[in-house]
């Protein structure tokens, strides 16, 4: 009764009850007894923000769970939640802990505050062997606060270098304890860990230069990490002492020197943030504002001293630096490298003149060093002392120049031999003989020789030509371009045998049917200088190509020509392959013929029978007479004229021409059609054949006969099949004749047979 009586309990007054079971009462029963307590409290984190699930010990279900929050520095419990199983009950102040609800007999905080930082109890009514006894569980609950993102504050951006600054790693939040770490990068570095500093605070006293860049620091505790932005530590100083360079570099004991006409920067660059200001000085005299100060063509009068002044504006700081630049100037260009021929030897001359000092010339060749010399150097060498392909090489030396000037030249003899060729000028006035032997070191010596071995003008390198008029008798003479090389024996050489053209055709005589494409084919047999091929057409008109028919295919030394779609009145007639040159000309005639096509065979049509319900026709024809033929045509109509089916239409085409019968469908059984078939060949239709009308099919008995005699021979068939039956299942109903025993000298006596036996056998066949 007692537990009947605390589950009806208003909600309101169970609130109550845990409060009274912690004070036992004197008297009265039944009476509470409770268990005692745990001496230690769980202790359980959670995380601001979070959740956390506090459990209410463990056994069966209670009949009453109530919960109290005791603050941290408090001794007076706050009810929190209670519960009966049905229902459950949340205190309105309960809210300062978090989001607070009750799962079964566990306490439930989302979203979870810092003022949730306490004692929570548990109590627990259960109700065993008739009495009731109360369980307490107690949890101190601690609540963790991540670490807000950190911020870096220096005690001076911009410090001076040689002073002290502090950088602190700001944090606004967070549980301890906090551990920090320090990261710096410079501004054209990498980003490093500063591994020996652990704590909130960076001292760096002094500050230098090499602190300079952006210092971040991380923060982090029991719940989360969090890094800050960088932050910039901007240290000043300088400046140092200028460092001069010079571009391009030359160095004297001193100072620097440059090449007279060549452009020359020279660069000052002193370490100073902010980066400092650069003045320049010659001969103390301002001649430029800037860290370059660039001399484009520099002379002997710039030689002198040049002052770098720098100068910090932030400390107002200046420091500088002076150097001597002295102008050299070499010989101009490069040096020269050339090879001159001469009788079994070749002279390899290099030259470079001019320059302060005079620069000093020195041979290399493949087997050593040859002779060295001031400005101009030689070096004589046999041809049996000389390689194909042999390289040479001419080295000056210059105290304007970092490497030596080089100069190179190869010894080979040209490829192949000397190449003949003639042509003709514009009109045919001059004949113009050329001979080419190209490339070479040194290059091969080139003339012209007559029929008798005589010299025809001067010697020339790699190419020599010589012109001859065309009013002298030319015509079988032969001419010799002989070519020299102190590397090639013997004299290699190349001939031209001046000659009149000559030509000749494929066919005297061309047939082609109307339509087809002749093809007239021409040839070159000979002819120097070169010759030029053309043809006429029958009226000596030359022939070009074009829409006219004419086409025209060059191949090497013939000249073809095509006539497309030939046609008797515009293509038939002679024409002529002419090849022309400075000496003569020749030409070949070509007699073209048209022939026209024959005209296709007469067709006559031999049976034209209408099909099945006259919608299909079956037609045959034959042709009759020779002629061309690619194909025949059939044509339809309706027989009657009318305004609607006057005209011919196609009712069959692209026939074979060996094809003698065709099957045609398609047809309206109301109309009553006419047929004509034509023959085709490659151009023109024949004489359409005579017009006639589809015929019916004759009747034909022969089916039927069939039918009936063979239905006979089916009955009989099975007639005899039966009677075989029969008498082998009734063997003694049916005769059997047995022939007597053979006696010699007695004639055979007839003897007589039993009675037939009448069998009436029934068929009947069902259709």
């Amino acid at each position: 009764m007692v537990r009947q009586r605390a589950l009806h309990k208003p909600l309101s007054l169970l609130l109550l009850t845990p409060l009274c079971l912690l004070h036992r009462r004197a008297s009265g029963q039944p009476h509470l007894t409770r268990r005692a307590p745990d001496e230690e409290a769980a202790a359980i984190q959670g995380v601001r923000g979070g959740s956390v699930e506090l459990a209410c010990g463990s056994g069966p279900a209670p009949l009453v769970v109530f919960w109290s929050f005791t603050p941290l520095g408090s001794l007076i419990p706050r009810p929190v939640a209670v519960t009966n199983g049905a229902e459950s009950k949340v205190e309105a102040g309960a809210s300062t802990l978090g989001a607070v609800s009750l799962w079964n007999s566990s306490l439930v905080l989302q979203e979870l505050r810092e003022g949730a930082r306490g004692h929570f109890l548990c109590q627990a009514l259960h109700a065993a062997g008739g009495q009731l006894h109360t369980t307490y569980s107690y949890h101190t609950l601690a609540v963790l606060v991540p670490v807000s993102k950190p911020q870096v504050r220096l005690s001076d951006p911009s410090p001076v270098e040689g002073t002290s600054v502090v950088a602190t790693c700001a944090l606004r939040e967070g549980t301890e304890p906090v551990t920090f770490a320090w990261r710096h990068q410079a501004p054209r570095g990498p980003e490093e860990d500063l591994v020996e500093v652990t704590g909130q605070l960076l001292q760096l006293d002094p500050v230098n230069r090499t602190h300079l860049g952006w210092y971040a620091c991380s923060a982090h505790n029991a719940v989360n990490r969090l890094s800050s932005d960088g932050n910039f530590l901007d240290v000043v100083y300088g400046p140092d002492n200028p460092v001069i360079t010079v571009e391009p570099l030359g160095l004297t004991e001193e100072g620097f020197w440059a090449g007279e006409g060549e452009e020359v920067t020279l660069s000052c660059r002193a370490a100073s943030n902010p980066p400092c200001h650069y003045v320049w000085l010659r001969d103390h005299t301002q001649v430029q504002v800037g860290p370059a100060y660039t001399i484009a063509t520099p002379s002997r009068a710039h030689t002198g001293l040049y002052t770098c002044l720098a100068h910090n504006s932030r400390l107002d700081t200046h420091s500088q630096t002076t150097v001597r630049l002295t102008i050299y100037y070499p010989p101009e260009g490069q040096p020269s490298c050339s090879v001159l021929p001469t009788l079994g030897a070749v002279t390899l001359v290099c030259a470079w003149p001019g320059g302060l000092p005079a620069a000093r010339l020195r041979w290399e060749g493949p087997r050593g060093t040859g002779p060295a010399a001031l400005s101009n150097v030689t070096w004589s060498r046999g041809t049996t002392q000389l390689p194909n392909g042999g390289v040479f090489t001419c080295a000056g030396e210059h105290p304007a120049l970092a490497l030596p000037a080089l100069c190179r030249i190869t010894l080979w003899e040209p490829l192949r031999s000397p190449t003949c060729w003639t042509t003709a000028t514009v009109g045919d006035q001059f004949i113009m003989l050329s001979c080419e032997w190209p490339g070479g070191e040194p290059r091969a010596m080139l003339s012209w020789l007559d029929g008798q071995q005589q010299p025809l003008g001067t010697t020339s390198p790699s190419l020599a030509i010589h012109l001859l008029h065309t009013q002298d008798d030319l015509a079988g003479r032969e001419f010799t371009c002989r070519g020299s090389h102190p590397l090639r024996v013997p004299d290699p050489h190349c001939r031209l045998l001046l000659e009149a053209p000559q030509v000749a055709v494929a066919k005297p005589q061309v047939s082609v049917l109307e339509g087809g494409e002749a093809r007239l084919g021409c040839a070159l047999l000979g002819g120097t200088p070169p010759v030029q091929l053309l043809w006429l057409g029958p009226r000596r008109q030359q022939v070009e190509a074009g829409p006219s028919g004419f086409m025209l295919h060059p191949e090497g030394a013939q000249l073809h020509l095509s006539i497309r779609d030939a046609d008797p009145a515009r293509h038939r007639g002679a024409y002529q392959c002419v090849a022309r040159n400075a000496l003569g000309n020749s030409s070949r005639s070509v007699l073209l013929e048209v022939l026209r096509y024959p005209a296709p065979p007469n067709v006559t049509i031999s049976r034209l029978t209408y099909g099945r319900h006259r919608r299909e026709v079956q037609l045959q024809w034959a042709v009759r007479g020779p002629g061309n033929l690619t194909g025949f045509l059939v044509q339809r109509r309706a027989s009657v004229p009318s305004p609607g089916a006057g005209a011919w239409e196609t009712a069959a085409s692209d026939i074979e021409p060996e094809s003698r019968g065709r099957r045609l469908g398609g047809l309206d059984p109301g109309v009553r059609y006419a047929f004509r078939v034509l023959a085709l060949n490659h151009h023109t239709a024949g004489h359409p054949s005579e017009v006639k009308i589809p015929a019916d099919p004759p009747f034909s008995a022969y089916p039927a006969v069939l039918g009936a005699a063979g239905t006979g021979v089916v009955v009989a068939t099975v007639a005899s099949l039966l009677v075989f039956q029969y008498a082998a299942r009734h063997p003694g109903t049916v005769p059997c004749i047995e022939p007597p025993p053979a006696t010699p000298g007695v004639e055979p006596v007839q003897e007589a047979t039993d009675a037939p036996v009448n069998v009436t056998i029934t068929v009947t066949a069902t259709p």
